[in-house]
């Protein structure tokens, strides 16, 4: 891994789960510019559809589609992601090697654990990172500014969301990548993606916009409050 300052570095227990979850934002960000990378934290080798192989390519293809920096998979194992110090650390090696100003992450409540789990983890990591004494790898201390947590699966409350309206039709052809996840094949295993998954995602992102204004939004939550440089009435503080 070579150094860099990014913007945002976005983590996912499988490929596809963050453009799930905002992939419209990613596509935002990186049209003005923003240095953004996705991390995938296992190679989704438990899969019910696709293989290993044909997964990262269709990640790498979603990823080009979005317009991030880079692409990033590790070796953990799928359905092995457990807060052991090994792992934290492998994460912790990504965060002080990219050094991003904010990270993003699956939003825990989630019928699927794995997504969870990779949140706990990356959550330890984030901390850990910011500790000058943690050892981890040939790395330096690096403090994320502020970490967010995406929806993959679910409807839920977001404490805000970001106008997407723009940029749905490019989170759409970046899932259109993936089809062994959510195209039925003559071989695939019928699973909730392959029933009109990507429907639901657009139906909830319209749902969100709906509620701002807009034709469509991204919904996030937040462990901190946000700070606010302009007064409600809208003048400078």
């Amino acid at each position: 891994m070579t150094s860099n300052e990014i913007d945002i570095l976005a983590f996912g227990a499988h490929a596809d789960d963050v453009e799930i979850g905002m992939g419209a934002t990613i596509a935002k960000y990186a049209s003005q510019g923003k240095k953004i990378i996705i991390c995938d934290l296992t190679e989704s080798n438990l899969s019910s559809n696709g293989t290993v192989e044909r997964r990262k390519q269709e990640a790498k293809e979603a990823g080009k589609v979005l317009g991030i920096v880079d692409r990033i998979t590790l070796q953990i194992p799928d359905r092995g992601l457990y807060l052991e110090e090994d792992i934290i650390q492998q994460v912790v090696e990504v965060i002080r090697a990219y050094k991003p100003k904010i990270v993003f992450s699956p939003y825990w409540e989630d019928r699927h654990p794995d997504h969870g789990n990779c949140t706990n983890i990356v959550k330890e990591a984030v901390f850990s990172a910011g500790i000058r004494n943690y050892s981890a790898g040939n790395t330096n201390a690096h403090k994320v500014q502020n970490q967010y947590y995406y929806m993959i699966n679910g409807f839920h409350k977001p404490d805000f969301v970001i106008d997407t309206s723009e940029y749905m039709k490019k989170k759409e052809a970046s899932l259109n990548c993936y089809q062994s996840q959510f195209v039925k094949g003559e071989n695939s295993v019928d699973t909730p993606l392959t029933n009109g998954y990507i429907d639901t995602i657009e139906a909830r992102e319209k749902l969100f916009g709906k509620e701002v204004g807009v034709l469509y939004a991204e919904g996030f939550i937040k462990s901190n409050p946000i700070l606010l440089n302009q007064d409600l009435l809208g003048g400078d503080k």
